[in-house]
């Protein structure tokens, strides 16, 4: 543990500490989200919450970090095998597991510090981000795919991070009615197996950079909008022009008092007994 400190000291003094206290949570763990797993373990995050009902198949094999032959047999949960991964790296992490959708979950989410979302379908991010904006909690949005395109096949994808009080992916142009129904309904056109690891890993790899540099910033200067967009094609990753254009705009989707805070929280030095008395804890 000494040596990664030294290793990431240019992070900060206090790095290991920041990071070893962190509350992460990620909603997805295929292809993405098992990357994301990985580098946060050797970052030094301390709690995990791992959340996706699936489990492994040989379809997953060729993108899924961690996951084994055996595992497809068994059909291992995906959560398993990132909390495997997470503990092999870093054995003092404290993980939990959720084998179910993340919407029966919520209190997982306002608990975190930052949630990343690798999700197969718009409606689930659509919905995700509006949960985090609620809890006052940083998203991180990843996702990639691969389109024909006449005689041959085009590999896309983005990083985006949706930061309370700050653009969100409606502002951006990424969650557009008529543009999702379009993209859903051509969704894996590439066949069974679309997604590669290596994209993959460069979304994630930018995701954990962006994490990082809410959490440990190393320079004066960080953005509070993010929106990355990968072209597989020519291997690059840029910013979006979309996040240009929109520079120096607040977000007008997120404005009313139910649009951010969790009107169902109470602190727990807050509650009533049970005559609705109020005490004051500590």
């Amino acid at each position: 543990m000494k040596e990664r400190s030294k290793r990431q000291s240019f992070l900060g003094s206090q790095s290991e500490c920041v990071l070893g206290g962190c509350c992460v949570a990620i909603v997805g763990l295929g292809g993405g989200g098992s990357h994301i797993a990985q580098q946060l373990a050797h970052l030094g995050v301390g709690s995990f919450y791992l959340i996706d009902p699936d489990r492994v198949e040989e379809s997953n094999l060729n993108r899924l970090i961690g996951a084994t032959a055996a595992d497809a047999v068994q059909g291992t949960h995906k959560t398993l095998v990132a909390a495997r991964l997470i503990t092999g790296i870093s054995p003092l992490a404290r993980v939990e597991r959720v084998d179910g959708k993340w919407q029966d979950f919520h209190e997982l989410l306002r608990g975190s510090d930052i949630i990343f979302g690798s999700l197969d379908t718009y409606r689930d991010r659509y919905e995700l981000e509006i949960t985090a904006r609620r809890y006052l909690v940083p998203y991180v949005d990843i996702g990639m795919d691969v389109h024909e395109v006449g005689s041959g096949f085009s590999v896309s994808g983005q990083v985006i991070l949706s930061m309370p009080g700050c653009l969100c992916m409606r502002c951006l142009g990424f969650l557009r009615e008529e543009l999702l129904a379009k993209e859903a309904e051509n969704y894996g056109a590439a066949g069974g197996r679309p997604q590669v690891v290596w994209a993959n890993g460069v979304l994630a790899s930018a995701a954990v950079g962006v994490f990082t540099q809410i959490f440990t910033p190393w320079h004066k200067v960080h953005a509070n909008s993010v929106y990355l967009e990968y072209d597989g094609d020519s291997q690059t990753l840029a910013t979006s022009n979309r996040l240009l254009q929109m520079k120096d705009r607040q977000c007008p989707h997120f404005l009313q008092s139910s649009d951010l805070g969790d009107p169902f929280w109470i602190p727990e030095q807050l509650r009533g007994d049970e005559n609705g008395e109020i005490s004051c804890k500590g």
